[in-house]
């Protein structure tokens, strides 16, 4: 008979290593081996390595279904974004976060569903979420009238990326950096540049981001000592910065400086500017926030405020993951953000 044939037999018909199996390899408990297959952060450093060395020796594979039975998890978070479809591809933001949560889950058992859900499927995603299909959720974008992600929290551990607009539930986490301070910087920057007529196009007022940096921006103002209710609101897309700027340039005021509350928006704003004629930075200094392609493509590329989007994902990943363990985690978790200067101011 061909050796080969004999081989390949008794390959076929080894035992699977058991959990038991592992235990011995690595001299240490079933217990301890079951604690390392569900993450849990309750093992020491060696105990970790000399069980994972084990598995790879003997070629365990845990038995998934059983463990969801033994642990009553689903190993599976959900990312949620409250937008339409149209916005969450056009937006590398949210591109950037799932990938920074995909990289952290990669190194655990978790998977990863995205769910992109507007604001009318609000109430059915949440039945979702709630009827025992993940362990936990983490929730982009999210607006004033989303009432029923808050209340997920008495349900499921969730991590919010950035602050949450209600607080009419228990308190969930959340990821963010420090929207007003950027905004500040920002305006200031184009304050200390000699600007002194500045106009804001504004993020949304139903989203904290979009809240915060226009706060930002009025407290540069006021430090500085000036006034200004050269306001425009936006959506963040490029559209809708088009349209604030039109809207800013038909009040007729002076304008020497504009803040976009975002790259979009800016974008937006350039090319209304070059419809008529103005020039930045010669005739109008222009900052905004995140350094994304809109950022670094524009002409002049912008002065902007970049926030570490990757890392911000993997933060609300490594958060969440430690709530659905049952440990305590912080209520707020802040980001470093950095200033990055351009030819735009």
């Amino acid at each position: 008979m061909n050796a080969d044939v004999v081989s390949a037999g008794q390959r076929t018909n080894r035992p699977q290593p058991t959990l038991e199996m592992v235990a011995a390899a690595a001299g240490v408990s079933r217990s301890t081996v079951s604690r390392v297959v569900n993450d849990s952060p309750k093992v020491t450093p060696e105990a970790v390595a000399a069980v994972k060395a084990a598995i790879e020796k003997l070629g365990y594979v845990p038995n998934r279904a059983a463990r969801i039975l033994a642990s009553r998890r689903t190993f599976s978070v959900a990312l949620v974004i409250p937008e339409n479809t149209a916005k969450f591809f056009a937006d590398p933001y949210f591109a950037a976060v799932i990938q920074g949560v995909a990289m952290h889950l990669s190194s655990t058992e978790y998977t990863l569903s995205l769910l992109i859900a507007p604001e009318k499927d609000a109430e059915k995603t949440r039945r979702y979420l709630t009827a025992g299909n993940v362990d936990g959720a983490i929730i982009l974008s999210h607006h004033s009238d989303d009432h029923a992600y808050v209340l997920l929290s008495q349900s499921i551990p969730v991590v919010f990326g950035g602050r949450p607009m209600n607080q009419d539930g228990p308190g969930a986490s959340y990821v963010d950096v420090d929207n007003v301070e950027a905004a500040r910087a920002m305006a200031a920057h184009l304050i200390a540049h000699g600007r002194r007529h500045l106009a804001t196009i504004a993020g949304p007022r139903n989203m904290s981001a979009g809240i915060d940096r226009l706060v930002g921006w009025r407290l540069a103002l006021a430090d500085a000592g000036l006034g200004s209710e050269l306001i425009e609101f936006g959506d963040f897309s490029p559209a809708s910065g088009a349209e604030a700027m039109r809207r800013l340039l038909e009040r007729g005021e002076p304008i020497d400086g504009l803040f976009a509350a975002s790259a979009q928006m800016a974008s937006g704003a350039m090319g209304v500017l070059r419809e008529h004629g103005l020039e930045v930075p010669r005739d109008l200094g222009v900052v905004t926030f995140d350094d994304d392609y809109f950022a670094q493509s524009a002409q002049p590329p912008l002065t902007t405020v970049a926030q570490p989007t990757v890392e911000v994902g993997k933060r609300m990943a490594a958060v969440l993951l430690r709530a659905i363990a049952g440990e305590d985690v912080p209520a707020i978790t802040m980001m470093p953000i950095e200033i990055i200067e351009r030819d735009s101011a």
